[in-house]
This record gives structure tokens, C-alpha cells and sequence, in this order.
């Protein structure tokens, strides 16, 4: 009798073990390369991170403050400790001019806000909406950010940053116009952009109209620029980053012209009119709009395969109505990858294979 009873339910497992047997084994797990452990300076100011604090202290010793966030194995935050601060004029002039203050992106030490409010690191940086490390906010005696630099940027400009915001130059001169006189001797540009089949010609209305409006991405470069050559060689010229942005219009627009187009707001100006209300500082620099017209992301810095990719992606699929944070987005994608048996090295460039190691 008993054994009547259970018959039926070691059948039912019989049948479940036979059905999960006969399923293909999971494929591997992907391997991750290109993350890197980062160690400090020691002389990065040690923070009780009372921000309003930090930048009195700063004033009364003629310094200001910059906020540098990080996050562990982050590659780009290793290349500014090895590239940048190794450099003997970085080092000196941020010592000399700037109390440095660390925050981790997934931290959770409080911060006392420039609000007076409590924060914890994690919270202060979804706040401030940093979505790239390292990222570094410049503020004035007043706790106002006079300058932001969303990424990795190469020494020469760092330096450009510092003597920039060190110097109190902002109500004299934009940053932009500061970096420009100082990476070049003026001369008349005679070359031509660097072209991409996926470029639209001759557009001027970037205005998105209508429920079947692409998303949009503005591509700011300027005749002679050897910094443009990398992106468009090393990351633009892979195939599923090409794939990607074939999903967007896709417009190139001199940074420095004058030449008159409507924004995606509807306002009828010239593009370097535009490119000083964006902020946008430096050649090149990719900025991604929605469907509605709506700044997204934007890409000004010396990023590689991965996460430009990953922000093609994250506007396209419209995961950034769903995930605010874009770091948060990565690490998924990054899972999903992975788990799908392939690799991921968020260091490699277009020309270089999946498994390079980190430098």
C-alpha cells in the first residue's frame, strides 16, 4: 500500500532527472581580463569626508579640492595613478594646489554633502550621477564644481585640468579654448575629418521626431586630430561596436565650426555654439541622445572596445530607463556575457585579441 502511494512521485523524479540529464552541458564561464588593483598615493589627503569641511580647509591652506572617483579593479583609475600622477609636474602641481579626496562608487564610508546631508559613498556617487572611474570633480572655495572630467583623460590634459582650475582661469577663459591654445600652435586646419560609412551626410536637423525616431549619436571631432585617429582605428573598427552603432543616426560635426544646425532641444545654432553650451571640451567626444532628443551618456575619454560598446548598448536597448547607473549595466552585461561561455577584456583594443592581459 505504501509503496502504491509513492510510486508516483519517484516516477515524477525519475523523470526529472532523466529530462535535466538529457539537457547539453552549460557552457563554460567566461574568463575577465583587464582589471587592475590600484594603489593610492599616500599623500591623497585622508578625508573624515565632510565635504564642506574638506573645501574650508582647503581654502584657508590656498588650495581646492578634487573629488576622485574610483572603484576597485578599475583599470582606467591604475592608469591615471601610473601614466598621470607618476608624471613629476602632475604630482607637484596637484600637492602643490589641491587637497585630493578618494570616493569609492560602491563604498559605503558616510559623506557629508555639499547639502549638509549624510550620504554613504554608494549614495553620493548615484547623486552625482558618476557613471564612468575614474571621474574627478574641481571645486572652487565656494563648494561649486567648476570642472568635470568623466573618465580617464591623458596627461596632457590632466595637466591642462590642473593648471586650469589651479590658476582660477574659469572666469577668463573655457576650459575648452585653455586646452586648445596650449595642445597645438594656432594654424589653419587644412585635413580633412577622419570619414565612417555610418556617418549621415549633410545633417542639420538633429531633431528626433516621431515614436519611430533612432536614438542619436554626435560624434565632435576637428580636422588635423591625431587624438581622433585611435578611437576611430582601435575601437570603431570593431565589428560589434559597428554593429551598434548602426542602431543610432549617427552624425560627425566639427567642434570648431560655425556652420548652423538645430539641435536635438530644436535650437538653431552654430555647432561650436553648441558644443560650449554641452561642455563639451575636447576632440574626440561622442555624445549620445534618446529617442526623445534627451542627452543620455557621453564618451570623452580614452576608453577601448568594451565600454564604448556598453554605451552604445545601454541607449539602444533602452536599458538606461531601467538602470539608471551605467556601471550597474556594465557589470550585468558583463555577467551575461560571461555566463554565455564568453569572454570579456574590458582593456582591448579593436586590433588586439578577447584574452590580452591587462598592462
Amino acid at each position: 500500500m505504501m509503496m502504491k502511494r509513492f510510486l508516483p512521485a519517484v516516477l515524477c523524479l525519475l523523470a526529472a532527472f532523466s529530462v535535466h540529464a538529457s539537457e547539453p552541458a552549460p557552457a563554460r564561464m567566461g574568463a575577465y581580463y583587464g582589471g587592475k588593483a590600484t594603489e593610492y598615493p599616500a599623500w591623497f589627503k585622508a578625508s573624515f569626508l565632510d565635504l564642506r569641511e574638506d573645501i574650508d580647509e582647503a581654502r584657508k591652506n590656498g588650495k581646492r579640492v578634487i573629488l576622485m572617483f574610483t572603484q576597485d579593479g578599475c583599470p582606467y583609475c591604475s592608469a591615471l595613478v601610473e601614466r598621470n600622477l607618476s608624471q613629476r609636474d602632475i604630482e607637484a602641481t596637484m600637492r602643490e594646489k589641491f587637497d585630493v579626496v578618494a570616493v569609492n562608487i560602491w563604498g559605503d564610508r558616510e559623506v557629508v554633502g555639499l547639502d549638509g546631508k549624510p550620504y554613504t559613498e554608494k549614495s553620493y556617487s548615484a547623486a552625482l550621477k558618476i557613471q564612468f572611474t575614474p571621474s574627478l570633480l574641481f571645486f572652487d572655495e565656494a563648494g561649486k564644481t567648476v570642472l568635470r572630467l568623466n573618465g580617464y583623460v591623458p596627461p596632457a590634459r590632466m595637466q591642462a585640468a590642473l593648471d586650469w582650475v589651479g590658476g582660477r582661469h574659469e572666469s577668463r577663459v573655457a576650459f575648452r579654448d585653455f586646452v586648445a591654445a596650449r595642445e597645438a600652435p594656432k594654424k589653419q586646419a587644412t585635413g580633412e575629418m577622419i570619414g565612417e560609412d555610418f556617418f549621415l551626410k549633410n545633417a542639420t536637423d538633429l531633431r528626433r521626431r516621431g515614436k519611430a525616431a533612432r536614438p542619436l549619436a554626435v560624434f565632435f571631432e576637428q580636422k588635423d586630430c591625431p587624438d581622433c585617429e585611435v578611437p576611430h582605428r582601435r575601437v570603431l573598427a570593431d565589428p560589434e561596436t559597428r554593429a551598434a552603432i548602426a542602431r543610432f543616426d549617427n552624425v560627425q560635426l566639427d567642434m570648431w565650426s560655425r556652420d548652423l544646425i538645430t539641435t536635438p532641444q530644436g535650437q538653431r545654432m552654430a555647432v561650436r555654439d553648441w558644443v560650449r553650451q554641452l561642455g563639451v571640451n575636447y576632440a574626440p567626444g561622442i555624445v549620445l541622445f534618446d529617442h526623445a532628443g534627451k542627452e543620455v551618456i557621453r564618451w570623452e575619454s580614452s576608453f577601448r572596445v568594451f565600454h564604448t560598446l556598453g554605451m552604445f548598448d545601454y541607449v539602444a536597448s533602452g536599458e538606461h530607463l531601467r538602470e539608471a547607473n551605467f556601471q550597474r549595466f556594465l557589470s550585468a552585461r558583463t555577467e551575461h556575457i560571461r555566463e554565455s561561455g564568453r569572454d570579456v577584456n574590458i582593456w582591448r583594443y579593436a586590433d588586439e585579441p578577447v584574452a590580452t592581459p591587462a598592462p
